[in-house]
């Protein structure tokens, strides 16, 4: 069983940093793509930032210049460092790994289960 797991969310005030991390565990025979997604209340889930398991990178417009994914592929360990935060950047936060189980298995997409980050003064 694979399991993704969240940390690193909390309160900031504006202007403020935090950094994510999500670690996946448990049977895994390979990680591909992996990401972070975000959903604030009443409003659609959508992308913040991905990686590619070669280290390509690509943001969403509104955290470009603010955000950035890393990836530990030793640990199987993806991160986002958010800096200068603003209260619109309040939502629930989501990885995202795209993940086989065994070599003969299809990929995957797992998803943790959200850690919230609160931006306000």
């Amino acid at each position: 069983q694979v399991q993704l797991v969240e940390s690193g969310g909390g309160l900031a005030q504006p202007g403020e940093s935090l950094r994510l991390s999500c670690a996946a565990s448990g049977s895994i025979f390979g990680v591909g793509a992996m990401g972070w997604y975000r959903q604030a209340p009443g409003k659609q889930r959508e992308l913040v930032a991905r990686i590619t398991a070669v280290g390509t990178t690509n943001y969403a417009d509104s955290v470009k210049g603010r955000f950035t994914i890393s990836r530990d592929n030793a640990r199987n360990t993806v991160y986002l460092q958010m800096n200068s935060l603003k209260p619109e950047d309040t939502a629930v936060y989501y990885c995202n790994g795209l993940l086989r189980t065994r070599w003969n298995t299809p990929w995957t997409d797992y998803w943790g289960q959200g850690t919230q980050v609160t931006v306000s003064s």
